[in-house]
């Protein structure tokens, strides 16, 4: 493992606290499931599910133009 440092603010930790003390758990541990946790989220193997709530978010938006056409005029340029 590797050593670092985090800055908390005050209601984080003492939350921290809390749990791992409810929990019986130390503090690393629960940072360390916590950044687990985000990793699994926002990491490189969970690219395919943030590509797929991505998908259709434009379709109602009347502000944006229209790719489409776009995409068709320049392939004339």
């Amino acid at each position: 493992m590797i050593r670092m440092q985090i800055y908390l603010t005050k209601e984080e930790r003492r939350a921290l606290v809390a749990i791992a003390g409810r929990t019986g758990r130390t503090e690393s541990e629960l940072i360390r499931e916590a950044v687990d946790g985000f990793i699994a989220r926002y990491g490189e193997g969970n690219r395919l599910e943030l590509f797929r709530g991505a998908r259709g978010m434009r379709k109602d938006r009347a502000d944006l133009p229209d790719f489409e056409a776009l995409h068709k005029r320049s392939e004339f340029l």
